[in-house]
């Protein structure tokens, strides 16, 4: 006696949730509908099995992505039962239509019951069916708009348009769905990029912040726009002539930037982090270099796109020239900076970290200033380190406002001259942040 087990399956009568049934077993191991017999095994048996049965067929056809009707088959039994035969499907996740790849239209058969699917195992369907290429994998949100898309591909005259959506990657080859890469690009993009501007070079103080949300251009833009509010510019005399120089080349911004954006691994839900202080600013991305790249290799031109259609797009929209250009153009920028960027990499996570141009080379000249101080093996201080250590003789210890209104100097000239003297010994730094002060050191002179 037939009874309903993983793979059978009871229908009394025939309804709309037959769709999920179908989609349960499609998505497991395959199974048996008997559509005319109860949860009890009786044999109820269908009426009107040829309305009935065409309205199975259309209900089928409409209601689940993708196409299934490959693998279901029907067989019409002699007491008014249908026979519905369901392979195991090779395109999953199937979903309800109306419903979406989420576990509200992704089921599964456990046991003797079709439940919805969790979302690590709609995840792993993707990832069986669809591979290891984050961006060419199915979106798991599919109502997807694409405003600012539309905005950057029309200003770059570059056209976009549905029926090139398939050849730009935003549409999957196994049933026309959105796929991650036309996530990333649309309104409805789940990733951002965080900004953070400290007032400390330790990070810790927040000055000000930015989130940017929404498509991955939107990104770039807002982005790159609070970064430049953020790069001073500093003007120097001569002559008749005003000399302009920015803290950051803005081109260097553009790299660092781009470089976050098109090679980060959007596999993890983590932001791109920006950290801005008065030294540097850093750029950190999620996903370490691709496997088998290292360091050297890039800075050498080589290069391996972890997202080669995501960097294809950028590539036709001019916003990269050639594939591995990029941090040779930053260090380019920086040859005449005495603090060259920096890249530290991780298993999970890619910085790369640019100079100020204006303080590096201030703290550079005000080390030379400081050299040619010294006598032999004594250390003769400038007038601003004698000043400070003044003060601290008759007041125990000194802030770093202080010493600005002390020295008429802003936060940078006063960073650079207690930071000497604290590598000399002259000064011990005590407590952090809006705390840190500083009391004599252990040298003396």
């Amino acid at each position: 006696m037939l009874c309903e087990s993983e793979s059978v399956e009871f229908k009394q009568s025939l309804t709309e949730d037959i769709a999920k049934e179908v989609v349960a077993f499609v998505n497991t191991h395959g199974g048996t509908i008997y559509l005319g017999i109860d949860d009890t095994g009786k044999e109820i048996g269908i009426q009107n099995l040829d309305a009935e049965y065409n309205r199975l067929s259309n209900i089928l056809r409409d209601a689940i992505l993708p196409d299934v009707t490959m693998f279901v088959r029907y067989v019409l039994l002699e007491s008014k039962i249908i026979k519905i035969t369901v392979g195991e499907g090779i395109n999953k996740p199937y979903f309800l239509k109306k419903h979406g790849i989420k576990p509200t239209g992704v089921y599964v058969r456990q046991g003797t019951v079709t439940a919805p699917a969790t979302w690590d195992q709609i995840r792993n369907a993707i990832k069986l069916t669809d591979g290891d290429s984050y961006e060419s994998k199915r979106s798991l949100l599919q109502d997807l708009t694409f405003d600012s898309a539309k905005t950057e591909f029309k200003n770059k005259h570059v056209v976009f348009e549905q029926d090139k959506f398939r050849a730009l990657g935003l549409i999957s080859s196994v049933d026309s769905l959105y796929t991650n890469l036309a996530l990333i690009l649309s309104d409805q993009c789940t990733h951002s990029v965080k900004i953070a501007v400290f007032d400390d070079a330790s990070n810790t103080v927040f000055k000000d912040r930015q989130e940017s949300k929404g498509s991955i251009f939107n990104q770039l833009n807002d982005s790159y726009t609070y970064c430049m509010l953020n790069n001073r510019t500093e003007s120097i005399i001569r002559g008749l002539d005003r000399i302009d120089t920015m803290e950051y080349p803005p081109e260097a911004i553009r790299e660092a930037l781009l470089n976050a954006i098109v090679h980060r691994d959007y596999g993890f839900s983590g932001s791109i982090i920006i950290n801005i202080n008065a030294e540097c600013i850093q750029f950190i991305s999620m996903g370490g270099l691709v496997p088998g790249l290292t360091t050297e290799d890039i800075l050498s031109g080589i290069s391996q796109p972890r997202n080669p259609m995501l960097a294809q797009i950028f590539f036709r929209l001019k916003h990269i020239e050639a594939y591995g250009t990029g941090l040779r153009r930053i260090y380019d920028l920086y040859r005449d900076c005495p603090i060259k960027p920096a890249i530290a990499v991780t298993d999970n996570s890619f910085r790369i970290t640019l100079a100020n141009m204006i303080f590096a080379k201030k703290r550079v000249a005000a080390a030379d200033e400081v050299s040619e101080s010294k006598a032999g093996n004594t250390l003769y201080p400038n007038d601003q380190m004698q000043k400070i250590l003044n003060y601290v003789a008759a007041n125990q210890e000194i802030n770093e406002k202080t010493v600005m209104d002390l020295l008429h100097v802003k936060r940078t000239r006063a960073y650079i001259v207690t930071k000497q003297m604290t590598d000399l010994g002259l000064l011990q730094v005590k407590g952090r942040g809006k705390t840190k002060t500083y009391i004599l050191g252990g040298r003396s002179l």
